[in-house]
């Protein structure tokens, strides 16, 4: 079993920070290998960025994602750039309110999840990458509950983990309650 999963987005969105957690939960708590790689362009902010995941059971002898089993997508241009890479039969996880111009996709599942909008009721719409992992968690149940919590709660500022693990919980229930958009091949 080998899963390539891309977080993708613009810098300033904790786009890097979600492959992280999802890396460090998958081998450290969740007993499987991973290896997480990253990319941004020269900005800090504003810039596009994703970050890179391949979880496996075996060895993991290649470390690239080159055609994603899951896309996490939370802009306009990472959708644009990354949206054709996806595996057939693949998943798409969207913010759609961050994505306002969609094309027709065909042979993957979509799941629309506000997660900006989601972490802005909760007050801080810097945690709209930990809502997203919530949703990822619930749509693919590729891992623990548990072990993502043990990972937000390690790679989160301290003061934070309470607000993290609320937007987390938030984004796992409107993942759970999710119903994905499905496209067949044409």
């Amino acid at each position: 079993m080998r899963v390539e999963v891309r977080f993708s987005g613009f810098g300033g969105q904790g786009i890097i920070k979600s492959g992280i957690i999802l890396a460090s939960a998958a081998s450290i708590h969740g007993g499987k290998n991973a290896v997480q790689t990253q990319s941004y362009g020269p900005e800090s902010r504003g810039g596009a960025c994703k970050s890179e995941v391949v979880i496996s059971e075996e060895d993991i002898d290649f470390p690239k994602v080159v055609e994603p089993d899951v896309l996490v997508v939370m802009s306009q241009h990472a959708y644009n750039d990354y949206m054709s890479d996806v595996r057939a039969g693949g998943t798409v996880i969207m913010d759609p309110d961050m994505i306002p111009s969609e094309r027709e996709l065909k042979n993957v599942k979509v799941y629309k999840v506000p997660a900006t909008k989601i972490a802005e009721q909760l007050g801080r719409r810097i945690i709209a990458n930990i809502v997203m992992l919530g949703a990822f968690v619930a749509i693919t149940g590729l891992l623990d509950v548990t072990a993502i919590k043990e990972a937000i709660k390690e790679n989160v500022p301290k003061g934070t983990e309470e607000l993290n693990l609320a937007a987390f919980e938030k984004g796992y229930e409107y993942g759970k309650s999710c119903k994905a958009t499905t496209q067949p091949l044409a």
